[in-house]
């Protein structure tokens, strides 16, 4: 086994990381890593840096079952159209789902185990924390209306449900197929045989399965509401007391293959054989990592913190290989298949883990991008900017092969020459050097117009990344034309008040500025002008530069981490020091900039505050600082544990 061994000091303690198997007499790591870290939400003034008038977004996490990067998360669902459909303060439970991510969608097949009478619009069970377990790859709660014990675990494709009934009930299940974190555009369930339900959702997308029981199937009618109807399954020999347990296998292509799915993951294997199975994965996964030293809490966190990080993105091909296309086409190319990564959020931080710790998802990520990219022309982007850039020109930097990756470059290139919905307003940024913004009297949280200051700073860092590996590939003139623009992010740097500033087109600054206010979508991207002014990862010493000394650019760093923030409200605003704003995104990388001026141990007493108070926060323990937006802020975490490393081979 090739072993990295990372040697870091951090929260006032040397841990060495290595990456050894546990011995028998070590507590598993897996006992570390909690699925209900990042589950709660901050009510607190205090923690949350203003008094909230409506609940903050917390880390909206699952703390159901699921593998590294599997097409399964079967997870409790406490509220539809919430994040993850799991939140911690809710008291009741409407089902277990089977897809997850934490962003308001998926949450497909909702399944319920239910005794006696019930309605369409009834049904959910109340259910306590003080009766509810979740530990990776396995999940436990008790249905308190219905007196059953819910238990789920999972394979890659496929999901374990174990239920057991008071005695002497009939044993019913609800499928409520009407209702996901989406609109549901159609569903179907069917009985297949004795002991065999089958059917499938189609939402967002469109999520087949085939179901096995260990019981006979009595019959499958439905609860008829006003406005919809909820399927219902009946199991026979409700005398018997042994606990109901469904086999149930997924695809994204047909029921075909879910079948399949089924037969070559579990076959007759039991359910303690699945969640040992899944344990070992997750086991194997974090000992990747060895920490010795700090307390168990920090031991908690870190774990917690690096399961969170492999949940996303999701498995979508078969295990024969088949998946659904971009354009709804089936088709085999011999690679798994995976979602789009949430780029804007993770490019900075946990799909550089991704690449380190599995490469061969990596590749397979990459390809899966390649894929659609190569259907539409361009290379697929999320959220904001074009990051796609960053992951891949990484990745084969870091060594990675295996993957196309001329094509990869090829669509590449063509973001960043070809204006479109991978990087709008291209054709300004290319002409002026920037990207302009208008100039409105009374512009609102909510304002949309081009985000400008934001994309010019980052299509900046995305040319150097195309930039980077036009020159690992040997194409000097789209080196040359790239690096020449990763310098655009200076049109924006406004002397007056040494942050970057919304500019017209005709170069005129936008005059009405409040460098304290937060925006969505106007100059700014989910930030204000503090949160945006330091994103220039590529150039740090150009960013210097622009200030009149390093003791100038020092002093207004300075200013970010002790100016307090002004009491705004806003969604995905949460957690701070200063203007400094740890529960989003935009501004992750700047407790850092003090090492490029000398000053580390400010960087490193920021470091320490972070991770000793922005993870584990609230009264339970177990809130985030905000979003954890598909293991971004977990990935944080780990990785500023790393400021020290030595890489010898994976």
């Amino acid at each position: 086994m090739k072993r990295t061994t990372i040697i870091l000091p951090a929260l006032g303690a040397l841990l060495i990381l290595w990456t050894v198997a546990c011995t028998p007499s070590q507590k598993r790591l897996t006992d570390y890593a909690n699925p209900l870290f990042g589950t709660t939400t901050l009510w607190d003034s205090i923690d949350i840096g203003y008094t909230p008038t409506h609940r903050t977004w917390g880390a909206e996490v699952f703390p159901g079952a699921s593998l590294p990067n599997a097409m399964v998360q079967v997870s409790p669902v406490t509220r539809f159209r919430s994040g993850s459909g799991y939140q911690y303060e809710d008291t009741v439970i409407f089902g277990f789902t089977h897809t997850n991510k934490g962003h308001w969608n998926l949450c497909h097949v909702p399944l319920l185990p239910v005794t006696g009478a019930v309605s369409p619009d009834d049904y959910c069970s109340a259910y306590s924390h003080n009766d509810e377990e979740a530990h990776p790859g396995y999940y436990r709660v008790f249905l308190e209306r219905y007196g059953v014990n819910a238990e789920l675990t999972s394979t890659l494709r496929c999901a374990c449900h174990r239920y057991t009934y008071p005695a002497g009930q009939e044993k019913k299940l609800l499928a409520d197929l009407s209702r996901s974190n989406e609109r549901v555009r159609e569903w179907h369930i069917a009985q297949q045989s004795e002991s065999v339900f089958t059917g499938f959702q189609h939402a967002g997308e469109k999520i087949y399965f085939y179901a096995v029981s260990n019981y006979k199937i009595q019959t499958i009618d439905s609860l008829h509401g006003e406005r919809r109807a909820v399927p219902v399954i009946h199991f026979a020999d409700k005398e018997n007391n042994a606990p109901l347990e469904l086999k149930i296998g997924f695809s994204f292509v047909s029921v075909e293959n879910a079948k399949d799915n089924l037969a070559k993951e579990i076959e007759t294997k039991s359910f303690a054989d699945v969640r040992a199975e899944a344990t070992g994965t997750w086991e194997t996964l974090l000992s990747k990592i060895q920490v010795w030293g700090g307390t168990e809490r920090q031991r908690t966190i870190f774990y917690s913190s690096l399961y969170r990080a492999f949940l996303w993105p999701a498995l979508r091909s078969d295990a024969n290989g088949d998946f659904t296309d971009i354009h709804g086409t089936v088709t085999n190319k011999g690679f798994r298949y995976y979602t789009d990564p949430s780029f804007w959020d993770d490019h900075r931080n946990k799909l550089v883990l991704l690449d380190m710790l599995s490469p061969s998802v990596a590749v397979d990520v990459i390809h899966s991008i390649t894929d659609r990219g190569g259907k539409t022309g361009f290379m697929p982007t999320f959220f904001h900017g074009d990051h796609a850039a960053v992951f891949v020109a990484g990745a084969y930097l870091r060594g990675l092969r295996g993957f196309d990756v001329d094509s990869a470059y090829h669509l590449l290139l063509r973001n960043a020459t070809i204006e479109s919905r991978s990087r709008p307003h291209l054709n300004e940024y290319m002409e002026k050097g920037y990207i302009p913004e208008p100039d409105l009297a009374h512009p609102t949280t909510e304002t949309v117009a081009s985000a400008g200051v934001t994309k010019t700073l980052e299509y900046a860092y995305d040319d150097y990344a195309v930039a980077l590996l036009a020159k690992a590939l040997n194409d000097t003139a789209n080196y040359a034309m790239l690096m020449r623009r990763t310098g655009n992010y200076k049109n924006l740097f406004d002397p007056s008040t040494g942050l970057m500033r919304g500019r017209l087109a005709n170069g005129e600054w936008v005059q009405h500025f409040d460098p304290y206010y937060p925006y969505y979508e106007y100059m700014y991207r989910e930030a204000n002008a503090w949160q945006s002014s330091f994103y220039a990862p590529h150039d740090t010493e150009g960013l210097i530069g622009l200030y009149k000394s390093r003791d100038d650019f020092e002093n207004k760093l300075d200013s970010l981490f002790t100016i307090p923030w002004k009491g705004y409200e806003a969604y995905n605003f949460s957690g701070f020091i200063g203007q400094y704003c740890h529960g989003n995104q935009p501004d992750h990388n700047f407790p850092y900039l003090y090492y490029f001026v000398g000053k580390q141990e400010k960087s490193q007493a920021l470091l320490d505050t972070l991770m000793n108070y922005f993870y584990g926060m609230g009264k339970e323990g177990l809130a985030l600082a905000g979003m954890d937006d598909a293991g971004e802020m977990s990935s944080w975490c780990v990785q500023c544990h790393w400021p020290l490393y030595l890489l010898a081979g994976r």
